[in-house]
């Protein structure tokens, strides 16, 4: 029996490799222990099928909601430059409002007719970086950003806010809109077809790394320029966040009592950025700040954006076609299929290591199909509503399950309530309008430098010491950092004589996950080298699931319609329904479930203790 070799003993009491199955109920036993039929891990407080008291119900599920909350807030605050929302903070809080809304849509199907484990669904980054290149194109410049750089008079645009400014950036967000839903119904065919292992046969942690490495590395420039504001301010809350992450993550609140919760390290990032909120509010205060608009420092003022929350609305209920009609680009949609593959590949990997820590049996085939297309209709649900991302997986929320004991799917589905609710209070967005832009930027810096070690952490499969896969690696990332540069720079430099094939691989290379993905996917598939040493026999290992359903769990069956099913034996050929029984793995591939079950721990586990911890 293996053991995660963490240094979180929480984590790791929760994580550790098992030797034998679950029975039909999903009891397990643990190796060196002794079995419970109750189908829960001996230290769990409450699996996946049990239902705390709702008191405790909405305790938990307001924890989960606060441990997505950073991630969630991030994606439309990055967002706001490249719509052109600028200084219109209604609309962006309303855009807030609609991403939180979205989010708790996309966990109640996923946990309740997708992969049906407690994973909370939120924003994407993986979609950040299409964006970028899609609005990068010439003919959605930002012409309130022209503006600001003296290139066009600013008297010439409609005001802040007018409806010929939101018509401006309205334009923009329709076009994500509708790239984003197109390019998710590949997700939704993958994920139902049953496509999904045909896919992750190509793919090695050679191409992975790359791909997601370079979606932070992409997004530097926006992170420094709203640090760059106040750079006091911005380092202070790198600090805090160190501060609640890393050095104080095992202190736990309150120091007496029976119950005790590591507050630090579920919530660093929310702590973290409400006391640099609160002391730039004291700096605002003691006339610290600079009350010229153009003194260095005055974007880290707290009073600024007060109007704000005097101009949203109390309730406001987001709907389907908000901001318009989505419109469809054959560029965009290309663009946004990278973000969809990497999405993809990610969330995999999240519901093995999700099953193992809420105490349920391996996920089999039908439920990662399941979990994977209803994934895609939770993004298509989030570009008809107009969130501006995608949805996914998070990671973080996973390993809060492991932290506190309560694997329950029931706990997830109330905060995922909770986010629908939220999402409809017009005050409730505004409020995050009004965070100084110093305190996002010293946020965006942690944050998406862990997106750059979260990929990067992929290389823990390959052979570091292969002149063949250090070639490999550095190539890609560097040419997926460089090629993209000089397409920004020269926007007309791509004249194939065909505007619509132009615009797509102007998108396509502008994109840094697509080029360094497609580079390192290229290499590592035609460079000699053998599967051990370029990660491949581990990969294969830890993306695999259950290939049969000889003893189906109830956990991952369909409600209310499985009995239903069970009477009609047409379903078994169907790969999203718990009748599948899975297709035969090659002897060759190296799908052994009972390595698959030790290495899921120590690799995903470790993974999830990593991110838990670090934010």
């Amino acid at each position: 029996m293996a053991q995660i070799p963490e240094k979180d003993n929480e984590i790791t009491e929760t994580a550790v490799t098992v030797d034998a199955g679950y029975d039909q109920k999903g009891a397990k036993e643990k190796g060196g222990g002794s079995v419970d039929t109750s189908g829960k891990l001996s230290d769990l407080l409450y699996s996946v099928e049990e239902v705390p008291p709702w008191g405790l119900c909405i305790l938990l599920g307001f924890q989960h909601y606060l441990t997505a909350f950073g991630g969630i807030v991030t994606v439309p605050l990055i967002l706001n430059g490249v719509f052109c929302i600028a200084e219109d903070r209604v609309g962006l809080s309303e855009l807030i409002g609609t991403i939180f809304f979205c989010s708790g849509m996309a966990t109640l199907l996923q946990t309740t007719l997708g992969v049906r484990l407690p994973i909370i669904q939120g924003g994407s980054f993986t979609f950040l970086t299409p964006t970028f290149a899609l609005l990068s194109l010439p003919k959605w410049s930002c012409e309130y950003t022209e503006a600001a750089n003296g290139l066009r008079n600013i008297t010439d645009l409609p005001p802040y806010g007018s409806l010929g400014h939101q018509e401006i950036w309205h334009m923009r967000l329709r076009e994500v809109q509708g790239a984003i839903m197109v390019a998710s119904l590949f997700q939704v065919v993958i994920g139902f077809s049953g496509l999904m292992g045909v896919v992750l046969r190509f793919i090695g942690p050679l191409a992975v790394t790359p791909t997601v490495a370079l979606i932070g590395l992409g997004l530097f420039p926006e992170a420094a320029d709203l640090a760059s504001k106040q750079w006091y301010i911005a380092v202070m809350t790198m600090v805090l966040i160190a501060l609640f992450s890393q050095y104080l993550r095992n202190i736990t609140l309150p120091r007496c009592g029976s119950y005790k919760l590591p507050i630090f390290k579920l919530f660093p990032v929310l702590i973290a950025m409400m006391s640099a909120w609160g002391i730039c509010g004291i700096l605002t205060a003691a006339g610290v700040f600079p009350t010229d608009q153009n003194g260095w420092g005055y974007e880290a003022r707290t009073d600024t954006k007060l109007d704000v929350l005097r101009d949203s609305k109390w309730f406001r209920f987001p709907y389907p076609g908000q901001w318009g009609v989505p419109t469809v680009s054959t560029a965009g949609v290309f663009g946004m299929l990278a973000g969809v593959i990497s999405s993809m590949i990610e969330s995999v990997g999240d519901y093995i290591a999700c099953a193992r820590l809420s105490g349920a049996p391996p996920p089999p085939d039908h439920a990662v199909n399941r979990g994977i297309g209803m994934e895609g209709i939770g993004c298509i649900l989030a570009g008809a509503w107009g969130s501006g991302s995608g949805t996914t997986s998070y990671s973080e929320n996973i390993g809060a399950i492991g932290i506190t004991k309560v694997g329950s799917r029931r706990v997830v589905q109330v905060g995922g309530c909770m986010m629908l609710i939220l999402g409809c209070l017009g005050k409730f967005g505004a409020l995050f309008v009004t965070i100084p832009d110093p305190v996002i930027g010293g946020m965006f810096l942690i944050m998406f430098g862990m997106v750059v070690s979260v990929g990067l952490s992929n290389l823990q499969f390959v052979d570091l010491s292969s002149s063949r896969n250090i070639f490999v690696l550095g190539t890609s990332l560097f040419f997926g950092l460089s090629f993209p540069v000089w397409i920004k720079d020269h926007p007309n430099s791509i004249d194939t004589g065909n505007e619509v094939v132009d615009q797509i691989l102007s998108v396509l290379l502008g994109t840094n996950m697509f080029v360094g993905g497609v580079v390192g996917l290229v290499l590592d598939n035609t460079v000699p080298g053998t599967d051990e040493e370029r990660g491949i026999k581990k990969w294969r290992e830890i993306t695999s699931v259950t290939g049969g359903n000889e003893k189906r769990s109830t956990v991952y069956d369909i409600p209310f319609i499985q009995p239903l099913l069970d009477k009609m034996a047409c379903w078994r050929y169907v790969p999203m329904c718990p009748a599948f029984n899975g297709c035969r793995r090659r002897r060759h591939s190296g799908y052994v479930i009972e390595k698959s079950k030790s290495y899921v721990n120590e690799g995903f586990a470790a993974n999830i203790d990593r991110e838990s911890t670090a934010l």
